[in-house]
């Protein structure tokens, strides 16, 4: 807090896996999750002055990187952007049914508003209570509960969805 290099370097340093982890969970890009993370590191190494309470600095740190990947997706929706797919040999048949479900599951969540998918990926990957979850996006302990609740169900709703799609596409194919 007093402009120390090497002290704010050392706390970064242990933190920055776990962080760039949770931008890229939030925004499903690399890319654009390793420019959130940076952007969070810059406005944290600015603003460490303004920290009132030190042994909430990871908490902080956290919010700090929620609040950049909110901005990076914003961003992409403000311009249009050509993505490529990921290209896999196509002529090996992948058989294994989990990673069909995976990549059922990963479409869903794709799907989920940002502050759903936010509090998801704290709450499930990060294992964070809706306190530490309330507390790392500065928001009221009932606003996490219910965006969990909701992008539970938006979740289900979407496998559903997709589920009856494909039961309908089966049945005009045969």
């Amino acid at each position: 807090m007093r402009g120390d290099h090497d002290a704010f370097a050392a706390l970064i340093g242990a933190a920055s896996t776990r962080l760039y982890s949770l931008a890229c969970l939030i925004l499903r890009d690399p890319d654009r999750a390793q420019d959130a993370t940076q952007e969070a590191f810059i406005r944290a190494w600015r603003e460490v002055s303004r920290l009132r309470d030190a042994d909430r600095f990871d908490a902080w740190l956290r919010r700090l990187v929620v609040n950049s990947c909110y901005d990076a997706a914003r961003r992409t929706k403000r311009r249009a952007e050509v993505t490529l797919f990921s290209v896999r040999d196509r002529s090996v048949i992948d058989t294994s049914m989990a990673m069909a479900e995976s990549d059922r599951i990963e479409q869903a969540f794709r799907r989920l508003p940002l502050d759903q998918r936010s509090v998801l990926v704290l709450q499930h990957y990060f294992q964070l209570s809706h306190v530490e979850i309330a507390e790392t996006l500065a928001v009221p302990l009932g606003t996490v509960k219910s965006r969990v609740r909701y992008g539970i169900a938006a979740m289900r709703a979407a496998l559903e969805a997709d589920d009856r799609a494909a039961a309908t596409s089966g049945r005009r194919s045969a």
